[in-house]
């Protein structure tokens, strides 16, 4: 059986983003988000999340790029402005060099989890941004904190390294991707053994931010047995976006994308069987 999530990452990050991943799930192939509990549109997501049940959401752990949530003293997590550092590299630098204090990061990553038990939203899995939660001895803080919460399914994207989508991406890109699934696959062995569960199979990364039809359709049409998870990022307004998020994303193109009929036609005629990560058990990974 071929059993697909696929997950809508940075619910709550921007209003236009918040729309483009719940006309996604309504009119196309979404099934689960994942929330960021320091967007500056989470109280939208929010009220989105109540009315639309069917949607699976997940806590979007967020360390990077955002603002924090915690009100106590999380100071090594910080810049001078009080904010997360702009992205990853800055703050992988400064972890591996131990300026990271774990205990900074357990108490904000609780603090964002409790805040979305405390909307009423029952949480069906974590992730994080930029994939911050599969670097050494970040599992067995998420561990945790996650099992505070009684939530034992999360993202493990640890993309095949044989996978080259639709490409051809740079050396760069293949490069991070492939440190990125050396880094899950060590992650999803500690997360197994504390009773976690994933998906076995996830596609996302070296499309990410571009999940267009044609990089959409291959993956489908080759889809594996088993559980799998596809990373998008969906959104209106993409000019908007962009001027706000200069990534590169093109959020209106993956929306478009979900909702396509020739995705949705892909999808039955392969037999592939739409889930969320509430659907998933142990036989997931």
């Amino acid at each position: 059986m071929k059993q697909l999530i696929v997950n809508a990452d940075d619910f709550g990050l921007h209003e236009s983003i918040n729309a483009g991943i719940v006309e996604s799930h309504t009119a196309g192939c979404v099934t689960s988000t994942s929330i960021m509990a320091g967007g500056e549109a989470f109280e939208h997501a929010v009220e989105l999340a109540r009315r639309h049940p069917k949607l699976g959401v997940g806590v979007h752990l967020t360390l990077v790029g955002a603002r924090p949530v915690a009100r106590g003293d999380i100071h090594t997590l910080l810049t001078g402005e009080g904010l997360f550092f702009p992205n990853y590299c800055q703050f992988v630098k400064k972890y591996v060099c131990g300026q990271i204090a774990k205990e900074h990061v357990e108490y904000e990553l609780r603090c964002q989890m409790q805040r979305v038990v405390g909307k009423g939203i029952p949480i069906t899995h974590i992730d994080s941004h930029q994939h911050l939660h599969v670097l050494p001895g970040m599992p067995e803080i998420i561990g945790r904190v996650a099992g505070e919460f009684k939530v034992h399914k999360l993202r493990i994207p640890a993309e095949p390294i044989g996978f080259l989508g639709a490409g051809p991406f740079s050396p760069s890109r293949i490069l991070a991707r492939s440190a990125l699934t050396g880094c899950s696959l060590l992650a999803r062995s500690f997360y197994t053994r504390q009773g976690f569960c994933a998906p076995q199979h996830f596609f996302g990364m070296l499309s990410g931010g571009a999940m267009v039809q044609p990089a959409l359709m291959p993956i489908l049409r080759n889809l594996p047995d088993g559980v799998s998870e596809i990373m998008v990022h969906p959104g209106k307004d993409a000019q908007i976006l962009g001027r706000v998020f200069p990534w590169g994303y093109r959020w209106q193109e993956e929306m478009e994308a979900l909702k396509s009929k020739e995705v949705l036609e892909t999808i039955q005629k392969y037999g592939i069987q739409l889930i969320n990560f509430g659907a998933i058990g142990n036989s997931g990974g």
